[in-house]
């Protein structure tokens, strides 16, 4: 079996050739072997009159990567006049292994009267939101939106530190001081 050892990067030196074969994701120079692919460094144990094959073996498993159409569920990250910057956690079910951005912008936050929003009065840092993606946006953030019913804050903590309840489409209440504050809350599915 092979003995795993710590993930590696292009060009880090993995050891000397006259100890190790040369396996896949590596290559040799001045008689060093160093990776040539991002993942996790192997050692398999020498056959007979063998020495053992170091190589580098990327992740299987693919990171979930937001499309148009998709449902994500992200984290407040920012909060602008004009737009709440939101940090991509999860795509669909499947959870991000990178780092992914988006953008609601206050014409996307709901249907109907989009030239009343305020996005202070819809997202706050830290809350935790179900959006919809509607553009790929630029290098830096995808265009996300939450105008659907089912679609906005599923979680948001209140000043005194609780989880508040959605009590209607806009507002949220904190259990402990009954105080009511103003989000875009996802309608909630059963």
């Amino acid at each position: 079996m092979a003995k795993k050892a710590e993930s590696v990067t292009p060009g880090q030196r993995l050891g000397y050739a006259a100890d190790y074969q040369q396996g896949a994701g590596t290559y040799e120079k001045d008689g060093l072997l160093y990776a040539s692919v991002v993942g996790q460094r192997y050692i398999d144990p020498a056959k007979e009159d063998e020495l053992p094959i170091m190589r580098v073996s990327r992740e299987k498993e693919q990171s979930a990567v937001p499309e148009v159409g998709s449902v994500i569920t992200g984290k407040v990250i920012r909060v602008a006049p004009h737009q709440a910057v939101i940090a991509i956690m999860v795509v669909g079910d499947i959870p991000c292994k990178e780092d992914f951005m988006g953008v609601i912008r206050t014409q996307d936050v709901r249907a109907a009267e989009k030239d009343k929003v305020k996005i202070y009065n819809s997202f706050r840092p830290g809350d935790i939101i179900k959006a919809e993606v509607i553009s790929l946006g630029d290098a830096r953030s995808y265009i996300l939106s939450t105008a659907k019913n089912e679609l906005g804050v599923i979680f948001a903590t209140s000043v005194a530190g609780a989880t508040m309840v959605p009590i209607s489409w806009q507002e949220m209440q904190c259990p402990k001081t009954k105080a009511i504050e103003l989000r875009k809350c996802a309608k909630p599915t059963v």
